[in-house]
């Protein structure tokens, strides 16, 4: 194995996550992202919660130190099925996405603290502020771009006064309150320390606009990125640090990859093209028609990347780092692809910029996660972000 972690240095040790796939899952990006036309028959195996659970406890077994359970149309509520694998895993943590403005944060503070008493503390709290206006408003929301993202400071605010030792009034834009808060904090007594709900779990958050990037810089612990090319990583990671900087803050950082490892490089090549191969022209520019559409800079960014290319080199925009998941899943699209060395060390080349937090999946999720624990977290067990003061 290379000495990845000499090249890093010491400070905070790397967070390594999987995925839940509570769309479906499959041996093809399509599979995972069914075809809107139902012109093709699915092979996705569906999101029940036998087969997630199977995923969440291979992720456990196998040194993950969480799993993002998304949000979205088509996903599985978040919530409740964070909630109903809990029991099913020892020590894996459950990074919960859900929307901002589709719950009043102070109920979202007590089903936080209520997962944090089910699972033993073992609950992550993702902000979702949402791009895809077509989507937003069918679930009923209207607000435009930067609105929600305002909607969303707001949200995070309130949120966090929850777990205040008195209750609290807030009264703002969208949001009044009076006499908020977490009753088991008004005892008079702090709680003890090992108490799940003594503090409020980390914030994650995603958004690559400067609305969204004040947003992060202010209000949540780590700002996560899509899989972009290390530069492009490096300029993000330090604009947004020194916002944070201005508000007398400091941020952690991490990024959502896909990851196609193999013993050999060029199987792990094979496979990624496997995967372009079974992406059908229609539903490609079908797909990219719809991200065209969305408001999300981050969504923007990914498409950038291969702007509809469909060959092999094109869709290699970094060492090792491949755009094509991107030409039909939205969100995060691109992959490590490479032999379990490679994928290790652009893995701490991330590091090295100041990610400590690796959120990863693969097709198909379950065999995937049983890849990257047993070949790649071993890899990674040395290497560490560098702590910035």
């Amino acid at each position: 194995m290379p000495t990845i972690g000499s090249l890093v240095p010491c400070g905070m040790a790397l967070d390594i996550h999987w995925f839940l796939p509570t769309t479906g899952d499959g041996r093809s990006v399509l599979d995972f992202f069914p075809d809107p036309s139902k012109k093709r028959k699915s092979r996705a195996r569906a999101a029940d919660l036998s087969y997630l659970r199977q995923v969440a406890q291979a992720a456990d077994r196998t040194g993950f130190t969480g799993i993002l359970t998304p949000t979205g149309i088509q996903c599985e509520d978040a919530w409740l099925m964070s909630a109903a694998l809990a029991a099913d895993t020892e020590r894996l943590k459950y990074i919960v996405a859900f929307r901002p403005g589709f719950v009043l944060p102070t109920l979202a503070a007590q089903m936080t603290a209520t997962l944090q008493r089910i699972s033993g503390g073992r609950t992550l709290i993702n902000i979702v502020t949402g791009g895809d206006p077509i989507e937003q408003r069918s679930y009923g929301d209207f607000l435009d771009h930067d609105a929600r993202y305002a909607r969303t400071a707001e949200f995070v605010s309130v949120m966090r006064k929850c777990w205040g030792d008195a209750p609290f009034d807030h009264d703002g834009p969208h949001y009044r309150v009076e006499r908020g808060g977490l009753p088991e904090r008004f005892t008079g007594k702090p709680l003890a320390a090992d108490d799940p709900n003594a503090n409020p779990p980390p914030f994650y958050f995603g958004g690559a606009s400067p609305a969204a990037e004040a947003v992060a810089a202010e209000h949540v612990d780590v700002s996560l990125l899509w899989g972009e090319p290390p530069d492009w990583v490096a300029e993000r990671v330090t604009r947004v640090r020194a916002l944070a900087v201005a508000h007398s803050r400091t941020m952690r950082f991490g990024i959502r990859l896909h990851v196609i490892a193999r013993e050999r490089s060029s199987d792990a090549w094979a496979e990624a093209e496997r995967l372009l191969r079974a992406m059908p022209q229609d539903q490609i520019e079908a797909a990219q028609a719809r991200f065209g559409k969305q408001e999300s800079v981050g969504q923007q960014r990914m498409v950038s990347l291969h702007n509809g290319k469909l060959d092999m080199e094109a869709l290699t925009v970094a060492p090792n780092l491949w755009a094509g998941i991107g030409l039909v899943r939205g969100g995060a699209g691109t992959a490590l692809v490479g032999d379990y060395d490679e994928v290790a060390a652009r893995i701490g080349e991330y590091a090295s910029l100041g990610l400590d937090t690796f959120i990863l999946s693969g097709y198909p999720h379950l065999e995937e996660a049983y890849t990257v624990g047993e070949e790649i977290i071993p890899r990674l067990a040395d290497v560490s972000a560098p702590t910035i003061p």
